[in-house]
């Protein structure tokens, strides 16, 4: 299994590659010194699938595809190729050989897609694993539930790590939502 980790505030902490029959507690990130620690408790159901989060713990989750980077090039490439035929540019057979290269590149990308497996809290992503049925699609109904702060400034969660109290209101915010997402994540 490799899974693109993030943090609370859904910034990139890095990549792991684990192996989910070990369940290892520990982890080091991939091209870095850095170990994280993973929370296994109740995190598999009882055939072997995820069903929570290993960063954070929630529950909720999304299955969606993972489409490489080259998608986007090979769309606008294809519809220049449309523009040039409905113009009358695809006269000459070597535009003809480029629209249907660029076609057949497209179908091959959807085809071979991965799915992957994304927290609504974190947006920790995890691919390579089968994935339960009962992990949906993209919800907005449960992705509402997991909006971050509008204010959320992860200074305010450390001066709070270090025992001081919040500068402002906003800072009080972001302690709550912390709070929130602490008690969640041990229910």
């Amino acid at each position: 299994m490799w899974i693109e980790l993030r943090d609370g505030y859904r910034r990139p902490v890095g990549e792991v590659e684990i192996d989910p029959a070990q369940q290892p507690s520990r982890a080091r990130l991939a091209g870095e010194d850095r170990e994280i620690f993973l929370n296994w408790d109740t995190a598999l159901d009882d055939s072997g699938q995820l069903r929570r989060c290993l960063s954070c713990g929630c529950r909720d989750m999304f299955r969606e595809k993972a489409y490489p980077p080259i998608v986007g090039v090979i769309v606008v490439l294809n519809y220049a190729g449309l523009l040039v035929g409905a113009f009358g540019g695809a006269e000459n057979t070597l535009v003809w050989v480029g629209m249907i290269v660029l076609l057949v590149l497209g179908l091959l990308v959807l085809v071979y897609a991965r799915t992957r497996l994304v927290c609504y809290a974190c947006r920790t992503a995890y691919y390579g694993l089968p994935i339960a049925r009962y992990h949906r699609s993209w919800d907005r109904s449960i992705a509402d539930r997991h909006l971050l702060p509008q204010d959320a400034a992860p200074e305010a969660s450390s001066a709070a790590a270090a025992g001081g109290e919040p500068a402002d209101a906003d800072a009080a915010d972001v302690l709550a939502f912390d709070e929130l997402q602490r008690e969640e994540s041990i229910a």
